[in-house]
């Protein structure tokens, strides 16, 4: 039989649909374990809903951390991450499974596959090579040091490669992009006689194994074992979290019990241990499209920890479960165990991880310059499915916003959207300015226009008083105004484009809690507001609810920025009014609402996490 990964997308995914909806009894085992499950339904209801021609359908699969604990659990051992991995692939395919949260991960590929962060380092005679991965090389790149030090004292010959290994593009569907990049490194590392790839990173392990084509992947923990740890011991009792992607490893766990207790700590495993490990809430890219979901995931290992010190060896799942409760690397607690235990060992993060990446390349690069007989920093690039036509599309639109512009200046109309002059506009419209005014805010977030520029106008042409009541009357006619243009005009478009979890999961929010949803994203503004407006309209909330929750709830956001814009002409002759300085308050007030709201939210999840 044909390899799935070399069949057409489509063909991989109906034999991954047809194998679930036959095999799937509806057991709930899986649901029982699953948050995201627990949402959706079992695998078998997920996969008779199932349409590939239907955006909304496939983009479901984006919620799922890819974790396995499902397969794990299942009586049958249906492979149901594959099913969702083959349905990453397909929308990926179709040109739709992209979303903007992902492109900071996409972005940190792209940038550990460049020319200025690679780097290959193969002495002569070099049959294995250590490769560290982006993770430990940017958050403890001395570790990296004294790991390659110790791999070096068994084998002189071992060679270095500070490269990625594409799991990103693997975890969101970007298959031949994944393929290409990934065989072109695997390519270079034979033709030199590299036989076997020494990795650090439980993600970089999963990679090599599937696709080494020939080469053998072994980890260092495997290694260490082996060869001896650096002297030194500690006494106490640590808990262990095994990575989510490496669960059907045996020898690897093994290997990292056998170091910890080599260093006198005694394990208390978890429930979820080995096989049924959980995910630590990164899995997947789900943190980036649904971080609630992947914070129940660090709440749920926090409890099982039960307050005992958790090592993994894994770099991301380090930094994510340090966020809920001691956790360490467990390459830390090999060469520092004292320092580790007492909390001082933590890993580097935000910008300094690609420093640090910069500088490691240069230890390499300078520091060991005589010992490697072959070297080079990865240049190729393959060609993006998709590239073409997003070029395409760019320059349309570039040519379209040129014309626009040059229209709008040409017109003479480019004076009108200068403040003064749309408060010249309105003012000289007497009796008619406020019909005005609320016309134009009506129309604003239909247009996808910015609203804040018109509120401050609104407040310096009435004042406080008749501004705060106009504002709120055309923002709210105007959000209630795109409403019922993606209720009953176009739903179809609307519906096409707002695709993925987060706007799946306010529709299952409204059915769930209804006007009290439309409230809470007033208050709180987790959407782009012109986008809301349009997303209820898709929604089963009833339209009068929707109006009322949206005026009231929008109101005081809206007396704050009027009250304060009222204030300005003022400001700007060097006054400071009253009103100005109760502007200030009333819009630091507003701003505190969400921070008060996730700082409540937190304490919450503390409590039941304890």
């Amino acid at each position: 039989m044909k390899d799935r990964n070399e069949m057409p997308y489509h063909q991989a995914l109906n034999e991954q649909i047809s194998l679930v909806r036959t095999r799937c009894t509806d057991c709930g085992a899986c649901v029982r374990e699953c948050g995201f499950l627990a949402r959706r339904g079992t695998p078998k209801q997920i996969a008779l809903q199932l349409d590939p021609a239907i955006p909304a359908t496939l983009n479901r699969s984006f919620e799922c951390s890819l974790c396995g604990l499902c397969s794990a659990v299942c009586p049958k051992q249906l492979d149901v991450p594959g099913l969702f991995l083959q349905m990453r692939k397909e929308a990926y395919n179709r040109g739709f499974g992209e979303f903007a949260e992902h492109k900071p991960l996409l972005a940190y590929e792209r940038i550990g596959t460049s020319r200025r962060f690679t780097f290959y380092g193969l002495p002569q005679g070099c049959r294995s090579v250590f490769f560290p991965g982006c993770s430990l090389s940017g958050t403890r790149p001395e570790t990296v040091k004294k790991v390659f030090d110790a791999l070096k004292e068994n084998d002189p010959k071992i060679g270095i490669v500070l490269d990625c290994c594409m799991k990103p593009s693997h975890n969101l569907g970007r298959e031949q992009i994944l393929k290409a990049m990934f065989d072109e490194m695997r390519a270079f590392l034979v033709e030199h006689g590299v036989i076997e790839v020494l990795v650090a990173c439980p993600n970089c392990f999963a990679m090599f194994s599937s696709m080494s084509g020939g080469l053998s992947v072994k980890t260092v923990y495997e290694e260490l074992a082996e060869q001896g740890i650096p002297a030194g011991t500690v006494q106490g009792t640590v808990t262990v979290h095994d990575p989510c992607v490496i669960r059907d490893a045996g020898n690897m766990q093994q290997a990292v019990r056998d170091l910890i207790r080599k260093k006198g700590l005694a394990i208390m495993e978890m429930p979820h241990s080995g096989r049924t490990t959980l995910c630590c809430g990164q899995g997947g890219g789900v943190n980036l499209l649904d971080p609630e979901m992947a914070e129940s995931w660090g709440t749920l290992r926090k409890k099982e920890a039960e307050g005992k010190r958790i090592v993994t060896y894994c770099a991301g799942c380090t930094q994510a479960l340090n966020a809920h409760t001691p956790s360490s690397h467990l390459l830390d607690l090999l060469f520092d165990p004292e320092g580790t235990l007492a909390g001082r060992k933590k890993g580097s993060s935000g910008p300094i991880t690609y420093l640090n990446r910069i500088l490691l390349k240069r230890t390499f690069v300078c520091g060991h310059k005589g010992d490697f007989a072959v070297t080079r920093e990865r240049t190729f690039l393959p060609e993006q499915k998709h590239g073409k036509k997003r070029r395409g599309k760019l320059l349309i639109l570039l040519i379209l916003l040129a014309a626009g512009i040059l229209g709008v200046h040409l017109s003479g109309a480019a004076q009108y959207l200068q403040q003064d002059r749309l408060g010249e506009l309105i003012a000289s419209s007497g009796a008619l300015a406020p019909a005005i005014y609320i016309l134009i805010y009506t129309l604003a977030p239909v247009l996808f226009l910015p609203g804040l520029p018109i509120t401050i106008a609104g407040g310096i042409l009435f004042g406080p008083f008749w501004g705060v009541i106009y504002t709120i009357i055309g923002s709210t006619m105007g959000a209630t105004l795109a409403f019922l243009t993606a209720r009953y005009l176009a739903r179809d478009w609307v519906a096409g484009k707002l695709t993925g979890p987060r706007w799946e999961r306010l529709e299952s929010e409204v059915e769930k809690h209804g006007w009290k949803m439309v409230a809470f994203t007033r208050l709180i503004p987790a959407f782009p507001f012109n986008l809301l407006n349009y997303a209820f309209g898709l929604t089963k909330v009833r339209l009068s609810h929707y109006v009322a929750a949206t005026f009231v709830f929008m109101l005081p956001a809206c007396i704050a920025f009027i009250v304060f814009s009222s204030s300005l002409p003022d400001l700007i002759r060097g006054s400071v009014s009253p009103a100005a300085l109760l502007g200030i308050g009333l819009i630091a007030a507003v701003s505190m609402v969400p921070v008060i709201y996730r700082r409540i939210k937190g304490k919450k999840a503390d409590r039941a996490g304890g």
